[in-house]
């Protein structure tokens, strides 16, 4: 059999490898390389925004402009990250309960 019909030939592989999207970015939000794009309407928010930034260490471009909505969803975004949810583990069968009867946790609550 060729070398050519094989299944998993190397240059096949590298060009599946290197297409698609790139969830492990080497550029992070909010650093100098990427800084955060951000609207205020007044003098005062950016005094406000600016001592938030200072104290999380991020970096930011900051405009003010009256005529538009404030916008700082990005900031907002990486202060407010969402935590993982765990779950406690449900027993197996054959341990012993958790409500503390000493029997296995099929002949009690299970």
């Amino acid at each position: 059999m060729s070398k050519l019909f094989f299944k998993g030939r190397i240059d096949t592989r590298q060009n599946h490898v290197t297409s698609g999207y790139n969830v492990n970015r080497e550029v992070k939000a909010g650093t100098a390389e990427s800084p955060l794009n951000l609207i205020v309407n007044t003098a005062e928010r950016q005094a406000e925004i600016e001592a938030i930034l200072l104290e999380k260490q991020l970096v930011a471009d900051i405009t003010i402009d009256q005529s538009q909505d404030e916008n700082i969803i990005e900031l907002e975004t990486i202060l407010n990250k969402p935590k993982t949810t765990t779950f406690e583990k449900t027993p197996n069968r054959n341990d012993p309960c958790s409500c503390g009867s000493g029997k296995k946790y099929k002949k009690c609550c299970g």
